[in-house]
């Protein structure tokens, strides 16, 4: 396929969901050149890559064209599956990617320089690691600090609801039919679930 003389630049905004602001990372592309009608915007989370915007803008790639985001997070949540996407974007349709924040993060090559897809990437490779080391430590940390509490008699999970005052006495009456079971659960206030757990812990304690 012939290159083009003039790449086309694309801009890409993600949020994590549709009340989240997109106005920071627009006013970021704005300033960097990008065309309003050039940006593409998804309001979901980053855990993959099938998000209709950005497969939209990744149709609309040539060889010779760059990608330019805000924050490398704005790309994705795995830095595994980012790896992936950074060289299909690179190597296989032969596009650049410049993170704004992240200078040494621009794969475009410029005459009389060093390598810069080269370093962009070595760049990508010590972030990634970086990130999945620190992600690693944060899930460590926090399953230490479970087992503490919960050695120290911390529970965890839902409160548990205290049987409502005169259950038996009201379940009595449903076992003799003189109501019906939704009959006895609009009287106790409860709900089907928590109706019936609180009717089998009963059973559980007769002898």
């Amino acid at each position: 396929m012939k290159k083009q003389t003039e790449k086309r630049r694309f801009g890409y905004i993600r949020v994590s969901s549709k009340t989240q602001n997109e106005g920071r990372q627009r006013d970021a592309l704005l300033n960097e050149g990008i065309l309003e009608r050039d940006i593409f915007i998804d309001k979901q989370s980053g855990k993959d890559f099938s998000r209709p915007a950005y497969q939209q803008m990744i149709q609309s790639l040539q060889p010779g064209d760059e990608i330019v985001i805000l924050d490398l997070d704005r790309l994705g949540r795995s830095y595994s599956e980012m790896a992936k996407e950074w060289n299909y974007i690179t190597e296989e349709r032969e596009c650049n990617i410049r993170v704004i924040n992240y200078p040494l993060l621009n794969t475009a090559q410029e005459e009389k320089t060093l390598d810069r897809r080269f370093i962009a990437k070595l760049t990508f490779e010590i972030l990634s690691y970086v990130g999945e080391k620190e992600k690693s430590e944060i899930q460590r940390r926090q399953r230490e600090g479970i087992e503490s509490a919960k050695a120290k008699g911390v529970r965890f999970g839902r409160t548990k609801i205290p049987r409502p005052e005169g259950f038996e006495g009201i379940y009595q009456r449903v076992l003799r039919r003189e109501i019906t079971n939704r009959q006895a659960m609009r009287e106790l206030n409860l709900k089907p679930n928590t109706y019936y757990a609180f009717v089998k812990e009963l059973t559980l304690e007769k002898p």
